[in-house]
């Protein structure tokens, strides 16, 4: 894997952070409502569950631990982040509810991400991981950054093993489709 030397900067994280939402709205919005319900099988996630996730994410999980950070340090640990929780909470939202809800969740942690006003020397300030132990806000940042591209190649590795199942010979071309028979 090729790394680019440059360091870490909240710019940078804050530029994929920015585009979550619109990169979700078109891969998401003119699908069918059965495409967005596939999954890979049993224990995996569907398009409307990654969204409802990462929604509840926006949020229980990053800004409020970035906070956190903040005012206390490593003094109390974040709170336990239950990863399904935005399941039940937004059971029944039609996609453009959720999509929106998605938009605007984001935009209002952007703003506050904005509000902080993080200085690199901040970076290297330390929170409590309930499991993990000592993080930084670097850390914790780039953790939002990647699990904002993860969970956007999860639907997209959802939607090409769905499509994959009608490629015939072509499937020797995609290693995506080489665990499937």
């Amino acid at each position: 894997m090729s790394i680019n030397p440059r360091m870490f900067s909240v710019e940078d994280a804050r530029a994929v952070l920015s585009n979550t939402p619109s990169v979700l709205r078109a891969l998401l919005r003119p699908l069918p409502i059965h495409l967005l319900t596939v999954n890979e099988g049993e224990g995996t996630w569907n398009p409307m569950q990654v969204l409802a996730h990462l929604a509840w994410g926006e949020r229980d999980d990053w800004m409020p631990r970035i906070r956190l950070t903040l005012d206390k340090g490593e003094a109390e640990p974040y709170r336990p982040f239950d990863r399904e929780a935005g399941f039940s909470l937004y059971a029944g939202w039609p996609l453009e509810r959720l999509l929106d809800e998605f938009g605007e969740l984001r935009k209002a942690s952007l703003h506050e991400l904005d509000r902080v006003a993080l200085q690199p020397d901040d970076l290297s300030r330390k929170g409590r991981h309930p499991e993990l132990g000592p993080v930084t806000l670097q850390e914790l940042l780039a953790t939002w950054v990647t699990s904002d591209c993860a969970h956007l190649t999860q639907i997209a590795r959802v939607l090409t093993k769905h499509h994959g199942q009608f490629v015939g010979p072509w499937r020797k071309y995609f290693s995506l489709l080489r665990d499937q028979k």
